[in-house]
């Protein structure tokens, strides 16, 4: 991977904290859903529910597509990134500990807020590790994006 590709996706991935996975349903249908993310290096980590429809998509098919965009103020300043990747849920107390450590860095305590984070053994953490990896960029053209094998 070309080192100036592999910062601008670094960055991205930095610099957001929301993605959108989608999943396949047994229908067949894929049912796309915004989660928080963290991530270390490439590889990104969400929690969800252990009796969410996600869950139960990834057990059956760990497939996954996923976005992550920045907000830009006009059109030809879109950047974004899409993948392809495969979602494993995190089974090692010692990377889960380690998932749970990240989450204050990109997710600050606010004050006066009522909802308590959950509790490990109440969630599932899953670990996605991208295949294909689409670097959208307008300001190169519309519609410009780089695709990465990884």
């Amino acid at each position: 991977m070309d080192e100036t590709i592999r910062k601008t996706i670094q960055a991205i991935l930095d610099g957001q904290r929301i993605m959108s996975v989608a999943t396949l349903r047994p229908d067949g249908w894929p049912q796309a859903t915004t989660v928080g993310y963290v991530n270390d290096g490439l590889t990104l980590y969400f929690l969800c529910g252990p009796d969410s429809q996600k869950a139960a998509n990834i057990a059956r098919d760990n497939r996954v597509s996923l976005t992550i965009n920045p907000d830009a103020g006009q059109l030809m300043e879109i950047t974004g990134l899409s993948m392809a990747a495969h979602a494993e849920k995190v089974k090692d107390p010692d990377e889960a500990d380690r998932v749970v450590r990240l989450m204050p860095a990109k997710y600050p305590a606010q004050e006066g807020l009522s909802i308590s984070m959950p509790t490990r053994d109440q969630i599932c953490i899953f670990r996605v590790v991208p295949k294909v990896i689409s670097v959208l960029d307008y300001s190169k053209g519309f519609g410009h994006a780089d695709l990465v094998t990884v």
